[in-house]
């Protein structure tokens, strides 16, 4: 299938998005595309100081000489996250009142608005966010325009993340990294000259995010079979059926060749419509991720910097594939389900373990509301273990034929310049192993770990990366330099 008629069957299939384009030199569309959506709409460019040379003023000039009502909005801070200070601050843009979006970006004491009294009633004197940047602008205006009861335009400028196109926005609300059901983009704009310029280091952050749908995937494979979230066969087919081929050339991305750049940003984009026909992030995340949203939410820096998504994503990736590479390697037909079931808590004994595993994290109360959502009572789990008993035999070669070995991917993260050992980003080896209790309840979707909970596996499983030979060895702990 050719690149055309994957992004025809995936719009096919999306609930909020219906254009594409992705081509080179394409930004003097803008104008065109815009009117073609939002015909009597006022626009905004939302930009940083970096995404507004890149394409920002392009764009916003070639909708000025098209004669567009255009304005501009440019944040000056440069560094700044997807946190809901700066959603409040999209939200004054879009209400076109930019004096208190300033106030808002620049004020150190700002408290939280309530994000259930976020949503304004549509009105056709609000702006509509033409979002020129990467994941972080992208997702601020998505969620803001979300409040203002519509949709808008973005203009990608890297390749770093899968956000553009999926359904939801991850924001750092109450402590807590959360992802708000919000409606993706109606357009999409994307010009692949722009998207090979940017940083190397984005673009291998957003080839780190692609390959995370690999473990994901193997993760929501084990979901379906307990029935918990059930595989879509359109938000599987659309990704997952074309993901090693879009993955295959490491070297390219590195060498920022435009056809490299341009599958991988279509893979982004692809991972962002099958969320979009999920309408969650299923498709796209699981454990992975979770590592990645323990270091964003206890503001772990490395030299003085935050580290990018898909830099954490990609050790998240990593362990993950060596988690399953261990997994693979038990037999579950042996499993002793009566002793299992036996041994299985309650769930107030659950909700205390949770409690004090998160006593010292920034949101306290995260464990014990997943584990809440997540729980299965003993015949619940004498039904998940039967049945992975009963397939493990299959499921373990669809499984073996989904997952990249360890040795694998870490070949391609090397290649392409993602992290590749925990240190290359700052977190020791010791300090990754102590997250596992944390992501395996951080959040009520089921995952490898749930599974090893039930069959009495979890410390076997977990220590089997960490011993002396295996990928992340603590004998042989990485300096931090």
């Amino acid at each position: 299938m050719t690149s055309e008629e994957r992004i025809k069957k995936a719009i096919a299939i999306a609930t909020d998005t219906r254009y594409f384009e992705m081509k080179q030199d394409c930004l003097g569309m803008a104008p065109e595309v815009f009117n073609k959506f939002f015909e009597g709409r006022k626009p905004v460019v939302v930009a940083d100081e970096n995404t507004w040379k890149a394409a920002g003023e392009k764009v916003y000039q070639a909708m000025k000489a098209a004669g567009l009502a255009v304005e501009k909005y440019v944040i000056e801070k440069a560094v700044f996250h997807a946190e809901w200070r700066y959603v409040d601050m999209v939200d004054s843009i879009l209400d076109g009142d930019f004096s208190k979006a300033r106030e808002k970006e620049n004020d150190p004491s700002y408290v939280e608005s309530d994000a259930e009294k976020a949503v304004r009633p549509a009105s056709d004197s609000y702006l509509t966010a033409v979002a020129v940047g990467s994941g972080v602008i992208n997702d601020l205006c998505k969620l803001a325009s979300f409040h203002h009861s519509q949709s808008y335009l973005t203009i990608p400028t890297a390749a770093s993340v899968d956000g553009y196109t999926s359904f939801g926005a991850s924001i750092t609300y109450q402590n807590a990294k959360q992802t708000f059901n919000c409606p993706a983009p109606v357009a999409v704009l994307a010009d692949i000259d722009v998207i090979a310029a940017a940083p190397k280091e984005m673009t291998a952050a957003g080839y780190a995010d692609l390959a995370a749908k690999v473990p994901a995937g193997a993760e929501w494979m084990l979901a379906d079979v307990v029935g918990t979230e059930p595989i879509i066969p359109d938000a599987w087919h659309v990704l997952q059926d074309c993901l090693d081929e879009l993955l295959a050339d490491p070297e390219g991305v590195a060498s920022c060749r435009p056809k490299a750049i341009a599958d991988l940003f279509e893979g982004l984009i692809l991972s962002g419509f099958a969320m979009q026909a999920a309408r969650s992030s299923r498709p796209a995340s699981c454990c992975d991720h979770l590592f990645s949203h323990i270091m964003d939410m206890t503001h772990h820096t490395y030299h003085g910097q935050l580290q990018s998504h898909g830099f954490q994503v990609a050790i998240g990736t990593l362990t993950m594939c060596a988690i399953f590479d261990s997994f693979l390697k038990m037999d579950l037909t042996r499993l002793d389900v009566d002793k299992c079931v036996e041994a299985w808590p309650s769930l107030e004994q659950e909700q205390n373990r949770a409690l004090a595993l998160f006593k010292d994290f920034p949101a306290k109360r995260l464990g014990y509301e997943s584990i809440t959502k997540k729980y299965s009572d003993k015949e619940g789990v004498r039904r998940e273990l039967e049945a992975f008993k009963k397939l493990w035999p299959t499921l373990k070669e669809q499984l073996r034929e989904q997952v990249y070995p360890f040795e694998k991917m870490q070949a391609f993260f090397k290649v392409v310049g993602a992290p590749y050992d925990p240190s290359m980003i700052g977190i020791t080896r010791h300090q990754l192993h102590d997250m596992f209790p944390i992501v395996q309840l951080m959040r009520w979707r089921y995952n490898v770990l749930d599974l090893a909970k039930r069959g009495m596996f979890y410390d076997e499983l977990v220590e089997s990366i960490f011993k002396p030979g295996a990928p992340w060895d603590l004998t042989q702990e990485q300096e931090i330099k």
